[in-house]
């Protein structure tokens, strides 16, 4: 009978532990105010989507799929700025764009190498129609094939992924499901090391 409980209680504890650590509404609405002026919107020559600036001369973290080759544009303060490709990598499903210098708020980034998994994530849901307000909400990350982790939030490519003190840790790749794949901005930092490095 005790070797049957045990896994129970067990249970019960790590959900009563997650459940504690669970961002309030009020957490997920510090989120969304201190970041709103940060998330932009990238567009490519076919395609539109959500990026974040993460650089203060205006270098934004976005999707693969919301850019053209070599150029794309960010929208910024009311403003369409021409931008630069960085970083495009499809397998990856990212890239990275430089807008014209200037002064931009960037968030505040969490670069660590330990996996996001097991984690509450904050991210902006896209309201289901133009009558609501886009929403911040909290999901826990799970794990998904390397180096990619899954969280239960139904965010559109390029969206970003905040931890509860407010820091980038991520960036939405991919629907999956009624929830996104994830990039964690260690593995984006590597790809932009490697390509800095080449000759």
């Amino acid at each position: 009978m005790t070797r049957r409980l045990l896994p129970l209680v067990l249970f019960l504890f790590a959900t009563h532990a997650l459940a504690e650590d669970r961002p309030t509404m009020a957490d997920l609405q510090k989120a969304l105010a201190l970041h709103e002026r940060s998330v932009v919107k990238v567009r490519g020559n076919r395609k539109a989507g959500v990026g974040v600036i993460v650089g203060t001369e205006g270098q934004v973290l976005t999707s693969v799929s919301n850019v053209s080759l070599d150029t794309a544009q960010v929208e910024f303060a009311g403003q369409a700025l021409p931008a630069k490709v960085v970083l495009a990598n499809a397998y990856l499903k990212v890239a990275v764009v430089a807008a014209p210098a200037g002064d931009y708020p960037a968030v505040p980034v969490r670069t660590a190498t330990d996996s996001p998994v097991g984690q509450w994530l904050i991210g902006v849901v896209p309201a289901r129609n133009r009558r609501s307000n886009d929403t911040p909400k909290a999901g826990l990350a799970r794990k998904a094939p390397a180096p990619f982790f899954d969280v239960d939030l139904a965010l559109p490519p390029g969206s970003p992924l905040f931890d509860t003190n407010g820091r980038l840790v991520a960036v939405s790749v991919q629907r999956k499901g009624r929830g996104c794949r994830a990039l964690p901005l260690d593995v984006v930092r590597q790809q932009l090391a490697t390509r800095v490095a080449e000759p």
